[in-house]
């Protein structure tokens, strides 16, 4: 049902409930609710969004009806918690807590009723759906999916059915969390360099008592998500508050209260970077300018022209391409000459290049006995720094640093050429069971996509810092199915990673959110040997007859054309 027609259906049910008298109470399809128009629409600082209405259970409905009724009131529990209570026993009311969280399943769902019999009190029924995500008490929205069931019992008292036992949670379907949920885009502070800001995405519930603005810098407030855990922080000393949030014709006006230096002005620079990408980001504020207040004296202002660091990766223009070990330039035109030094001259045996960010990018590549790293200047000449046989593709980390995993002796190592040394890096102990075959670290420095087995990514972080810095929080991001093998993966950005994978019905290349899980398709029409990103920039290589070719995506990422017809090569991009 499209949202106009499910939101005049809505509005129809109040006038059934009403009309319907001392008789039975009729219930629309779609549930026993209503729904308001959109509210906040207009206000810079909020979201339009549609607020639910839920019903009390009536007397006349059956045991269908009241748990119906009963997941209406689960997803306008947080506007009127009232309703809900209404179709619990005192029993239940006393024992059920909206704490944990909160369930997903799709909107079309199944409440199995048994045939009624003569002289019965209760009733056993159970709410059959398909489960599609889960969003956590520290708001991360978490995909998952297959068949889902809860079982409900209910009790005939005078005034109708009652439930009388019920598991702690709410219950919602996809479109009640596409109507009371925004996803959201937070930004916290690189733990180890303090140079970068880092995205934590989640779900925020809209709420009617305030702007979606002041939501958003409430929850910037709180620690980030369990993926970002230790590392990330922020620039809010503790007890800080939002006391007001306004706007102006051309301006954002936020009062703060609390401890805040105000001699300390890296504090300052970075609540700004804070606020301004929470705000923008989320489309809220944009173009205007910022004024942030202690205990309403002016603290800071931050103008829209204002160059923001905060998500700069040093990439620039830069682009290669690797050709029979050989790197070269990547033109706007097409190919362009190699780079000088040895990282530009034929070798044979070094592949899975890798590039790093700044004026003065270093090449790494993999040998049979190793990683070997070389400048891009004449005098650059391949020096082998980390030796193994069994070692992922290189990376590079946005401090200089390269990593690389040992799977033979299940060894995260990290390379710093500032002193030549590679250090054993901790990494979670079940690493040690699995097949690791790629480890990539995102340009913000703290993601990190780790592939295992022939078909399996899941995302960390890397958290502490300095010698205490190790790889955790490891969560499952995606799998295929069996048979099919992951052949590549590359950051987009600091949200999306690019997932190339072959299997017997041909390839696929999917762009997924790794905040939640979200996946976009990418079109293929060849067969793709590897693929690198940066942001709106997509490319791949092609193996044909005449040679290699190097192809890009389109800007509409519906299509490739060629960038380079026969002499191209892997694409090779700094960082990610």
């Amino acid at each position: 049902m499209t949202r106009i027609s499910r939101l005049c259906t809505a509005l129809g049910i109040a006038a059934a409930v009403v009309l319907g008298g001392s008789g039975c109470t009729v219930i629309a399809p779609n549930g026993p609710y209503t729904v308001n128009n959109d509210e906040g629409a207009g206000d810079p600082l909020s979201k339009p969004f549609q607020r639910m209405i839920a019903i009390p259970p009536q007397p006349g409905w059956g045991a269908e009806d009241t748990i119906r009724g009963l997941q209406a009131a689960m997803a306008a529990y947080a506007d009127d918690p009232s309703i809900l209570a209404g179709y619990l026993t005192p029993e239940a009311r006393a024992k059920w807590t909206a704490a944990g969280p909160v369930t997903v399943i799709q909107d079309q769902y199944e409440v199995s009723v048994p045939p009624p019999r003569e002289s019965e009190t209760s009733s056993k029924v159970t709410l059959k759906g398909h489960y599609l995500a889960l969003i956590n008490e520290d708001d991360s929205y978490k995909p998952t999916g297959g068949p889902w069931e809860r079982p409900f019992e209910l009790v005939k008292l005078p005034e109708g059915y009652r439930v009388s036992g019920l598991p702690p949670g709410l219950l919602l379907t996809e479109s009640d969390v596409a109507r009371a949920y925004r996803p959201t885009n937070l930004y916290y502070v690189n733990r180890s360099t303090q140079d970068r800001l880092v995205v934590d995405r989640v779900r925020l519930r809209l709420d009617t008592k305030e702007t979606f603005a002041q939501t958003v810098l409430e929850r910037l407030l709180e620690p980030p998500t369990e993926a970002l855990r230790g590392a990330v922080t922020t620039s809010f000393p503790p007890g800080i508050k939002i006391e007001s949030i306004r706007s102006g014709e051309d301006r954002v006006i936020i009062n703060l209260s609390g401890e805040l230096d105000t001699l300390d002005l890296s504090a300052e620079e970075t609540l700004r970077g804070q606020i301004r990408n929470s705000l923008n980001k989320n489309e809220i504020a944009k173009g205007r300018i910022i004024e942030i207040m202690v205990d309403g004296e002016s603290y800071t202002v931050d103008r829209p022209d204002t160059v923001d660091q905060w998500l700069d990766d040093d990439v620039r223009d830069s682009a290669y391409f690797v050709d029979k070990g050989a790197v070269h330039y990547l033109t706007k035109d097409g190919g362009g000459g190699a780079v000088a030094g040895a990282a530009g001259e034929e070798h044979e045996g070094f592949g899975h290049f890798a590039v790093s960010a700044g004026p003065n990018p270093l090449i790494a590549a993999k040998t049979s006995t190793g990683i070997s790293v070389a400048g891009l200047a004449p005098e650059g000449a391949w020096q082998e720094v980390v030796q193994g046989a069994d070692l992922t593709p290189p990376t590079w980390n946005r401090d200089g640093t390269l990593w690389t995993y040992d799977g033979k002796n299940g060894v995260l190592l990290k390379y710093d050429p500032a002193s030549g040394q590679a250090e054993p890096v901790e990494v979670p102990a079940e690493l040690d069971e699995l097949d690791v075959n790629r480890f990539r670290i995102a340009r913000d420095g703290v993601r990190v996509a780790v592939t295992t087995g022939e078909n399996t990514v899941q995302i960390g972080a890397l958290t502490g810092e300095g010698a205490g810095t190790k790889l955790g929080n490891l969560q499952l991001l995606t799998t295929t199915e069996t048979g099919n093998e992951i052949k590549d993966i590359a950051w987009r950005d600091d949200e999306h990673l690019l997932v190339l994978a072959q299997g017997t019905a041909g390839q696929t290349l999917n762009e997924i959110n790794v905040g939640d899980g979200e996946t976009t398709g990418v079109p293929l029409k060849d067969r793709l040997e590897s693929v690198a990103a940066f942001q709106d920039q997509v490319l791949a290589d092609v193996a044909t007859k005449g040679g290699t070719k190097l192809i890009v995506l389109s800007p509409d990422q519906q299509t490739w054309t060629t960038k380079i017809e026969k002499k191209g090569g892997a694409p090779l991009l700094p960082l990610g």
